[in-house]
């Protein structure tokens, strides 16, 4: 009886471990978030590189709810000064994708801060 209960545990132990690397995975690879800036070409800086990415932005975005968090991303290009963008942001990678899109699109208390 004492074997099986020590059997148990192991496997719970194992389950317990694989969720918790799960977890970690998900929180670091797989959860994204959607932040709103606008494009100030006086944040741009002109980057010395040998790959396609020759700018970088460095602009405060809000969340869905109006919580700022300065960005930084690069592009391969200047963009439109003061069109609005929705960035695609992740924990470990930063901003991995961006669209533009209009001011009606975004959320109520993102378009309060602007």
């Amino acid at each position: 009886m004492e074997n099986i209960k020590g059997k148990i545990a192991v496997v719970i132990g194992i389950i317990v471990f694989v969720l918790l690397l799960y977890g970690v995975y998900y929180l670091l690879f797989i959860q994204s978030n959607d932040y709103y800036t606008q494009i100030d070409n006086s944040r741009l800086a002109q980057l010395q590189t040998t790959d396609d990415m020759k700018y970088e932005y460095t602009l405060k975005a809000y969340n869905k709810n109006g919580k700022p968090k300065e960005v930084k991303f690069k592009t391969s290009r200047e963009l439109r000064d003061d069109a609005f963008l929705k960035l695609k942001v992740m924990l470990t990678r930063g901003v991995y994708n961006w669209e533009e899109v209009q001011f009606e699109e975004l959320p109520k208390d993102v378009q309060d801060k602007y």
